[in-house]
């Protein structure tokens, strides 16, 4: 099924200089090989084409279920040249999660639970932290 990136993941970005910063967390350990799959260097640049002017760098973070992107020439010089609305990167996250990409019905089933509080193995409204 063809969703946007937001139904099996949640983002976060920054800045530095010129340069955007935005991470893309799995909301279930089945969506991130979907992430490494179809969140690329490449989709990112076109989904944030005209914004983003230099390169795309991906990284991979298995072990967080996170893929992080640096895009180069994104910021219209940095927070204190650019005319731009966003010139710090906040809102790249949320605009990021609008990717559409192929997910299997079953991941994004998992996703789901996982938003909806109904996570496997624990009634909803359980304290869900390790201490």
């Amino acid at each position: 099924m063809r969703v946007p990136l937001g139904r099996i993941a949640i983002a976060r970005s920054g800045d530095k200089g010129d340069t955007a910063n935005v991470g893309v967390i799995a909301l279930a350990e089945e969506a991130y090989p979907i992430l490494v799959k179809e969140v690329t260097g490449d989709r990112i640049k076109q989904h944030f084409r005209g914004i983003c002017h230099g390169e795309v760098e991906r990284f991979e973070l298995p072990n967080l279920g996170a893929l992080n992107f640096l895009l180069h020439e994104s910021l219209g010089g940095g927070g204190t040249v650019s005319l731009m609305l966003d010139a710090q990167g906040k809102t790249f996250g949320a605009t990021a999660l609008g990717l559409e990409i192929e997910v299997p019905d079953a991941v994004v089933a998992a996703c789901d639970q996982v938003t909806a509080g109904e996570v496997p193995g624990r009634p909803v409204g359980e304290d869900r932290s390790d201490g």
